[in-house]
């Protein structure tokens, strides 16, 4: 059972590295720059996003965790092959040697399988996160010399890459700035209404001094 449960996250190791391979192809196309934009944008905005990249996240830890187990079991296969290498150089059974032998091999074999297909889909899980920071500084620098050059397609639409950051960040963001902005609008009605009344006081002594 636990062998069956392990072999069947290991593929879904698997396509999740294949899924990180489609992400890079599709980051590395060359698009126009407006397509881009927007779908950095969306990129960064979108509460979807930023609840599926939660959710990799804890799945990048396990990943880790076999991954570690796995470079374990090679350790320890690699150790039982240099005994077997041991007992062949002083003679020992060598049919029951042999087939030992062949099954410390296969283990080995998926030991470094497990291992390659973990590693791999963690360093281009940090592959793709360093891609898509230089992308996204990339796309910030040409917005900025578009708008210097006085490009009309930027102007009216503000610079939405330019607090950009990790995907779904501005989307989880927006509900903090929003109540931020009703407290600053309360705040403002406060202060209206306390000038209002310090100018009546104002008023009220002048005309008494009068």
């Amino acid at each position: 059972m636990l062998h069956t449960c392990l072999l069947l996250f290991f593929f879904q190791v698997f396509l999740l590295l294949v899924l990180e391979m489609v992400i890079f192809l599709a980051l590395i196309v060359p698009l126009p720059f407006t397509w881009r934009r927007k779908l950095f944008t969306f990129i960064s905005e979108s509460p979807i996003i930023a609840k599926l990249q939660y959710g990799m996240k804890i799945t990048f830890i396990f990943i880790l965790i076999l991954f570690i187990d796995s470079v374990n079991r090679v350790y320890r296969v690699q150790v039982e092959l240099s005994a077997f290498s041991k007992s062949d150089n002083r003679g020992g059974a060598a049919v029951m040697g042999g087939s030992e032998r062949m099954e410390v091999q296969a283990r080995k074999f998926y030991s470094q399988r497990n291992m390659y297909l973990c590693g791999f889909t963690l360093f281009l899980s940090l592959i793709l996160n360093r891609t898509y920071v230089m992308i996204l500084d990339v796309l910030r620098l040409e917005e900025e010399v578009k708008t210097l050059k006085g490009d009309p397609a930027t102007k009216g639409k503000g610079s939405s890459l330019q607090n950009a950051g990790s995907p779904g960040e501005i989307g989880s963001l927006k509900k903090q700035l929003e109540a931020k902005d009703r407290d600053m609008a309360n705040l403002k009605k406060q202060v209206e209404s306390m000038q209002k009344e310090y100018n009546r006081m104002g008023d009220q002594v002048s005309g008494k001094g009068q």
